[in-house]
């Protein structure tokens, strides 16, 4: 049986070998990751981080454990340099080395204490500890504002790109009507130029 020691360090070989993903969209699955990273590498697991304090329509995290560490940083390289989207949302993948925080199945850190207690009011760290839930309570805030404003952005550009595929496609029709109604090879032959026939 592995000692504790050992456990632990398997366990950090393995956060080595993972990348988080986050800003994903929430029709993201398991198989659309899979297929989307192993353009990169082996992917051994994929696990979704759930988000339990807010709406189901914000960006999804997930942990996914590659072949070697060496892919781990290719791959967040990679989504660094380019927009990486997936299930065809307008929401630009984030990624970046895995830590071991990030993980709900860690086992316990070899020779770690951990020393819990009430502090009293008179207690000189009594102050420090409200003030961190006072700044614990304002980070929750502005994450809630800055995933408001990631939708808003998310919409716009969902919108832009909706319209430049009705350009597109507008421009596919005009081009098919003009070669249905001849006027490409009129054109052609006033110019002289070979049109092979259909």
């Amino acid at each position: 049986m592995a000692s504790a020691a050992e456990k632990y360090a398997a366990f950090e070989e393995k956060v080595s070998r993972t990348v988080y993903f986050d800003n994903l969209s929430p029709q993201v699955t398991e198989s659309v990751l899979r297929t989307a990273i192993e353009q990169f590498a082996t992917v051994k697991g994929v696990k979704f981080i759930p988000n339990y304090l807010g709406p189901s329509n914000l960006p999804q995290c997930a942990l996914i454990e590659l072949d070697s560490s060496k892919k781990v940083k290719e791959v967040v390289s990679m989504i660094g340099q380019y927009p990486f989207m997936m299930s065809g949302m307008p929401r630009p993948v984030r990624a970046r080395p895995a830590v071991a925080e990030m993980f709900d199945d860690r086992p316990e850190k070899p020779d770690r204490k951990i020393k819990c207690c009430w502090l009293d009011p008179n207690d000189p760290d009594f102050e420090v500890a409200k003030e961190m839930k006072r700044l614990t309570q304002k980070h929750a805030a502005e994450v809630e504002y800055v995933h408001k404003l990631q939708l808003l952005d998310e919409k716009k550009l969902a919108e832009q790109q909706g319209e430049a595929l009705n350009t597109h496609s507008k421009k596919l029709k005009l081009l098919e009507s003009i070669m249905a109604d001849g006027t490409a090879k009129n054109l052609a032959k006033r110019y002289n130029l070979g049109v092979a026939d259909e």
